[in-house]
């Protein structure tokens, strides 16, 4: 037994066996080196990448400090997006598993605060949000940070780089003094150093050596020179030369993202954007088709996808060459996770050159140039993604969950388990990923019966976008 198992951590039978079932045989290097200390209740500075487990790190130190008898919010954990906090209550609520009725709930700008209110009034152990919607609570008297044990912020440099440093302050300063504070942060820019400095108990600083450069290794990366009018033209050359399953592309401006996804779209790509203009609930069914593999490539600003972790991503074109060379090494980042080889293709125009030659002296490597005229397209039809996503009008006010839509898929409806991909169910709505031949199929089938007694409306996501 070496010390990467979690079977040598302090914790209960239930959550080894629950790690175990859920695949968390081995700690990643991150979470080797913060959980001993976090359990043993240290503060803890962590240095850590996207991806590098560091989520599943602090949950399963919170966890262990939770009193499941006191339905009271006892740990707190700040994002500095949406996206990310769902995510993150995702993984707490999975690992969570192993302990009796934990409620973990998202407190995020961007949805109602009457059923956020009303959902901390029944009581909850974990609350997961963004910082202004945190503070909303706070100043409402919602949110009661008295019996609070452990505070965790998670992409700190992120949250300092979209103006929160005056809101994690406050929240910071409204809980217990005595508590657990972990901080995890890519970067540690001088306001990230000062909330440590003040908020913070001789914290233990954790950081994993040649973590960045270990998972560079594992991506192939290719450059091409273009000119500004082949730019947009030149990414679906790529994607029918490279055939990725899935692609994030990712443009400097919310203009290109409209363009290139027009691009895309006429020559039978389906692909969605993702940029600041778009209203929360199309952010939300953006996500959701692309996490369930229902669209081929996301077009997205830096600022629309931070926070976002997409599993298994394929390949990553940089579009526009990024003007902030650490965020050029954030994007590409994003694929060749977990020891799983990465594709990162990026066009430049002869202005770009600058950028390219900063980004090689941090990477140091210099960038595998190709010619663009040596593309050609690889065998196989139109690159389609796998699966199709369907809408429910009926979510978890109407108490649906999951299982009631699988079930309902697999029973009555008479499709197998195997053609079924994820099921998100949010408030007023649920959405679930099948396999793309049988949609059309799916929709007649789902309408045709009954979810939880009774009838409900359902169509192709794709047909209301159209």
């Amino acid at each position: 037994m070496t010390d990467t198992a979690f079977s040598c951590l302090p914790l209960s039978p239930a959550m080894l066996a629950n790690l175990d079932q859920l695949g968390y045989v081995r700690m990643t290097p991150i979470q080797a080196a913060s959980l001993p200390p976090a359990l043993a209740g240290q503060d803890v500075i962590g240095e850590a990448q996207t991806g590098s487990g560091k989520t599943a790190a602090f949950a399963v130190a919170l966890l262990h400090r939770l009193d499941a008898a006191l339905p009271r919010v006892q740990a707190l954990v700040l994002c500095p997006t949406r996206e990310l906090a769902d995510q993150v209550t995702q993984e707490i609520r999975r690992l969570a598993r192993a302990a009796d009725n934990i409620k973990v709930l998202s407190l995020c700008g961007g949805s109602p605060m009457k059923p956020q209110m009303e959902s901390l009034s029944f009581g909850a152990h974990v609350a997961v949000g963004t910082p202004g919607r945190l503070i909303d609570h706070l100043e409402r008297g919602s949110l009661d940070l008295s019996a609070l044990n452990t505070l965790v912020l998670d992409e700190a440099d992120r949250m300092l780089d979209m103006g929160f440093l005056d809101d994690i302050k406050a929240i910071a300063a409204r809980a217990p003094a005595r508590r657990q504070t972990l901080l995890f942060s890519a970067t540690f820019p001088d306001g990230v150093k000062d909330i440590a400095q003040k908020f913070m108990r001789d914290p233990r600083a954790v950081k994993v050596a040649g973590a960045t450069s270990a998972a560079a290794s594992t991506i192939r990366q290719i450059a091409y020179e273009v000119t500004d009018a082949e730019r947009l033209d030149a990414v679906p050359r790529l994607l029918r030369a490279f055939r990725p399953e899935s692609t994030i592309a990712f443009c400097n401006t919310k203009q290109q993202c409209r363009d290139l996804e027009a691009v895309l779209a006429a020559q039978g790509f389906v692909a969605l954007a993702l940029h600041g203009d778009l209203e929360q609930r199309d952010r939300d069914q953006v996500l959701i088709q692309f996490a369930n593999r229902s669209a081929s490539v996301l077009v997205a600003t830096d600022v629309a996808a931070r926070g976002l972790d997409i599993a298994n991503l394929a390949c990553v074109i940089n579009v526009d060459i990024s003007a902030d060379v650490e965020q050029h090494v954030h994007r590409i980042g994003r694929t060749g996770r977990a020891g799983a080889e990465g594709l990162a293709l990026s066009l430049a125009s002869l202005d770009e050159m600058g950028r390219i030659g900063r980004i090689e002296q941090l990477q140091g490597d210099p960038f595998k140039w190709q010619p663009l005229d040596d593309l050609r397209d690889a065998p196989g039809g139109a690159l389609l993604p796998a699966m199709d996503t369907l809408q429910i009008l009926g979510g978890r006010k109407e108490k649906i969950r999951p299982g009631d839509i699988l079930g309902a898929l697999t029973g009555e409806a008479g499709f197998t388990a195997a053609q079924i991909g994820k099921i998100n169910v949010t408030d007023f709505h649920s959405y679930v990923a099948v396999e793309r031949g049988i949609a059309q199929e799916a929709v007649r089938r789902l309408s045709l019966g009954k979810l939880k007694g009774r009838k409900v409306k359902v169509r192709r996501l794709a047909d209301l976008a159209a």
